[in-house]
């Protein structure tokens, strides 16, 4: 895999996450709705940044799907924050490939900060979902 081929996968994953995010509002508690607005903001800011390089490379900018599967059927809030960690942990994993593929240090510092806001979102929606335990020692592994 290359740096563009990352970037790309990492874009896709933005994508996801986006829409699981989209779903996610209408089931979303109270409590939870304005994380929700900032955390799609986020999501759509780093989307962004990733199309940017891809362009810049000579890329195809990456596009949001129709629509997307999710893990599980989101109809409460139980099963949104399923979703939710569901889309942190894919983005993670995309992110942690494109830090082993960067071959720029302005890519790699990308990487690793949006890696860390993965893993810092996932752990709100595992405190949400009662999952346990509440991080994990090497996100996106």
């Amino acid at each position: 895999m290359s740096q563009n081929s990352a970037l790309a996968t990492a874009a896709d994953a933005e994508n996801t996450a986006i829409f699981a995010y989209g779903v996610a509002t209408a089931f979303t508690t109270a409590d939870d709705r304005s994380a929700v607005a900032e955390y799609i903001a986020a999501h759509r800011v780093r989307r962004d940044e990733l199309n940017a390089r891809l362009l810049t490379a000579g890329e195809s900018e990456r596009t949001p799907a129709a629509g997307y599967t999710l893990p599980v059927d989101v109809t409460d809030d139980a099963s949104a924050a399923t979703a939710l960690l569901a889309a942190e942990t894919e983005c993670a994993t995309a992110y942690r490939a494109l830090l082993e593929q960067a071959d720029e240090q302005a890519v790699r510092r990308t990487a690793v900060d949006a890696l860390t806001e993965c893993a810092l979102r996932a752990t709100r929606w595992r405190s949400v979902s009662r999952t346990s335990p509440l991080t994990v020692p090497f996100p996106g592994q």
